[in-house]
């Protein structure tokens, strides 16, 4: 049975309207991240004030002693000397909207379940995903910490891995909203079509999360920066520092060509995928189904051409942004894919 089936039909469309606005929430957190990271703004706030973070400095004085607290630690010492107070505020308005999104979505998704709660709009058999959901959210502001502590040393840039988890956690609450408010709208009498179908819809799902993670990779180590060509890479198919490190395994987490040619790979693979779900599905689904695949296949193709794009033009911010857009877009498509032929 969908979660909440057992539901007056208007409790259920409240609960999903609220669940998708948080999500759209989530995937305006994950693009503003991304410019934060193209902007190299991510380090420009060196505390974490998850209480009494809501304020930006105000008045000269307080954005001296911010500016002093960033002068401090290695990005300003080793990237960044000589900045401007200007240029500070220019990094650090991104990085403190980043912040303040998270609190808002915090905020978005705590107040109205606690009042679905109280009003006795859910029932207490749907309450724990819902703090599930919770708890992820606290555990991704908690996630995002961690990552920006990994740049605040030596080495004046944050884990790729910390920010690749940092993705992905972001990446899972928001199928998780979108998986939740879809049962909460589904029609239980949609016929449920051979499970083969799930299966290949679940295959494609989780190649789409694989792929934004080996993102992830790719912007977490600038690996967009090189190779800015395509479909070869410098004079051939394969880079020429392919396989460059040892052990063999350390070329897929720390060789930028590999990551970037891994990523290129990626999207191929995931296109042929969505394209295998559109002819099943064409063959053994019902209408509804078969939108849900097309919409998915061209996502996909739609996210490639931008991904294309981006690499020619050598990632500039917008196009960085917009690419970071299409991942959750496709992510999402095959999470709806997904539900549909699921009961």
């Amino acid at each position: 049975m969908p979660y909440g089936a057992d539901l007056p039909s208007e409790n259920r469309r409240r609960l999903a309207i609220w669940l998708i606005v948080v999500a759209a929430l989530v995937v305006s957190m994950v693009i503003l991240g991304g410019v934060t990271r193209l902007t190299n703004s991510g380090l420009s706030m060196v505390e974490w004030k998850p209480v009494t973070g809501w304020l930006p400095p105000i008045g000269e004085e307080a954005w001296n002693a911010e500016f002093e607290k960033y002068k401090a630690f290695p990005e300003y010492k080793k990237v960044n000397k000589g900045m401007s107070l200007d240029e500070f505020k220019g990094i650090f308005v991104f990085e403190y909207a980043h912040r303040v999104l998270g609190r808002i979505i915090g905020l978005a998704f705590f107040v109205p379940m606690v009042f679905f709660i109280l009003t006795r709009t859910v029932k207490a058999r749907h309450i724990p995903r819902l703090i599930g959901l919770l708890i992820l959210g606290g555990g991704q502001g908690v996630m995002g910490w961690v990552m920006v502590k990994s740049g605040l040393v030596d080495h004046p840039d944050v884990s790729h891995y910390r920010l690749t988890a940092h993705l992905s956690l972001a990446c899972l609450i928001f199928m998780a909203l979108l998986w939740t408010a879809l049962d909460l709208l589904k029609n239980d009498e949609e016929i449920t079509p051979p499970s083969a179908l799930k299966s290949l819809a679940q295959i494609v799902m989780w190649l789409v999360f694989v792929q934004i993670l080996i993102g992830g990779f790719v912007a977490g180590l600038n690996a967009g920066f090189i190779y800015n060509e395509w479909p070869l890479m410098g004079d051939g198919f394969l880079p020429e520092e392919f396989m460059d490190l040892t052990p063999w395994y350390m070329n897929f987490m720390e060789n930028i060509a590999t990551i970037q040619f891994t990523h290129r790979i990626g999207a191929y693979v995931v296109l042929a995928a969505s394209l295998v779900a559109v002819w099943k599905v064409m063959k053994a689904g019902n209408l509804k189904q078969v939108k849900a695949a097309r919409m998915l296949a061209a996502t996909v193709i739609l996210q490639i051409l931008i991904g294309i794009w981006t690499l020619l033009a050598v990632v500039p911010v917008s196009l960085g942004a917009l690419h970071q857009a299409g991942g959750l877009m496709v992510l999402g498509a095959s999470v709806f894919l997904l539900h549909r032929l699921s009961r």
